[in-house]
């Protein structure tokens, strides 16, 4: 079940855009409640672009600071929560862009390989998210934004700031280092 969906129906407005509301009128007790609301899916998404945890803490702080700034531009329309998280995304974004070194990359292409589907379902999604976490800053960054968010290169790049080949660089290095990790596992996994 939605954390959104835990709201009660109260009145004519729901708690949850009782909250809303609370926000536009800049009440702190609302905002701290949403807050905390939204909190553990929004850091969810902050951690798989940013694996320390205060400067997880800062994006995710200033990407609500955005939202109340901005939520006087939700109509109320569609999922809260879905537009709290694009301004999340933005806040992550703006700071990979600021923080990570992209400039003097070389364009290297190579056919991806897959690894084989069985080794992959023995591991626990807490593995896979370490070794995500695992792979350089920009490369986790792209390979994140290409696998988990479902964006082009060529949103990827002009988000980020770089080209598209750049993008499709670091997504096949990204696969490279998974699918190397991943091998190495299998000596320690039992069969």
């Amino acid at each position: 079940m939605s954390i959104a969906l835990a709201y009660t129906v109260t009145g004519h407005a729901s708690e949850l855009e009782q909250l809303i509301q609370g926000c536009i009128h800049n009440e702190r007790s609302a905002q701290e409640k949403l807050y905390r609301l939204f909190y553990p899916k929004m850091m969810a998404l902050v951690k798989r672009y940013i694996d320390h945890d205060e400067q997880a803490e800062e994006v995710l702080n200033n990407g609500f600071l955005r939202a109340f700034q901005k939520i006087r531009q939700y109509n109320f329309q569609g999922s809260f929560e879905g537009w709290v998280r694009k301004i999340v995304f933005h806040a992550v974004a703006d700071y990979v862009k600021q923080n990570a070194r992209y400039s003097n990359q070389i364009l290297l292409v190579e056919k991806d390989e897959l690894v084989h589907k069985d080794l992959a379902d023995r591991m626990y999604y807490e593995q896979l998210l370490q070794l995500v976490q695992s792979l350089p800053d920009a490369t986790r960054t792209v390979f994140n934004m290409y696998v988990m968010e479902g964006m082009t290169h060529k949103e990827i790049g002009n988000l980020v700031g770089i080209s598209e080949g750049t993008s499709k660089w670091h997504l096949s290095e990204g696969r490279r280092i998974l699918k190397e990790k991943i091998e190495k596992m299998e000596l320690h996994i039992k069969q």
